[in-house]
Order: structure tokens, then C-alpha cells, then sequence
């Protein structure tokens, strides 16, 4: 029988200027981003990045709670494939990510209205 490993889940919220250098760390300490997501909940966004380690199954979410106004460095530089992730919490949601590193330009959902799940609720239409 195998041993059932119970790690403890690790969330830390952090603020934007630590997101680079706290992505740099789990991925030189040999964690994978596992998924990235966004949330509009009482007037911020919630970003949570999450990252696993495949040996010892720990799990360690970076967040951030801020204000729809503020810019956020995009981590596809270190960790390509949130690329996705990033595109997505632009399109749907409206937040601002800066200099992603494949940046679909708000063309990566065949979607009629802009940012539907952001701060508006309902979206602004979109002639594009």
C-alpha cells in the first residue's frame, strides 16, 4: 500500500510589486504553475496563481486582491504557458496584465461583449 501524503496547502497573499520574484522562486524551487485565475468580488480582483510540486504534492497559491485600475506584470516571461491564464483574466474579466507575452488582444473568445465577468457585470459591446 502506498503512503498518503498529506501537505499542508499553502495561500499567500501577496501584493503586486512580489508576484515576479515569487514566481521566479516556486519555479526555481521546481513547482509548475497547475492554474491561474481571476474573481471580481466586492469592487477587486482576486488573482490566484497556483503551483504544485509533482514529489511531494505540496500546493502553494500566490494572490492578489486589487483595485481594477492597477497593472500587473504578466509571469509568461518564467512561466510560458500562463499565457492562457493571462489572456483569459484580460478578456473576461478586465484585468490589466502587462506585456503578456502572446498577447491575444482581447480575440481569444469569440465573446459579443468586453470583459462580461468585470467590473461592469454585463460587459461593454464589443464592435470587433
Amino acid at each position: 500500500m502506498s503512503e498518503v501524503i498529506h501537505p499542508d496547502e499553502i495561500l499567500e497573499q501577496i501584493e503586486v510589486g512580489d508576484l515576479l520574484p515569487k514566481v521566479m522562486r516556486l519555479k526555481k524551487d521546481g513547482m509548475r504553475l497547475s492554474q491561474a485565475c481571476a474573481a471580481y468580488i466586492n469592487e477587486k480582483f482576486e488573482l490566484s496563481y497556483s503551483f504544485a510540486d509533482d514529489t511531494t504534492y505540496q500546493y502553494t497559491t500566490l494572490r492578489l486582491v486589487i483595485d481594477p485600475d492597477v497593472e500587473v506584470p504578466s509571469i509568461t516571461e518564467v512561466v510560458p504557458p500562463a499565457v492562457f491564464y493571462e489572456n483569459e483574466m484580460k478578456e473576461l474579466f478586465g484585468v490589466k496584465i502587462k506585456m503578456i507575452s502572446l498577447d491575444y488582444n482581447n480575440k481569444l473568445y469569440r465573446i459579443k461583449v468586453q470583459n462580461p465577468l468585470g467590473p461592469n457585470g454585463e460587459g461593454e459591446q464589443n464592435n470587433g
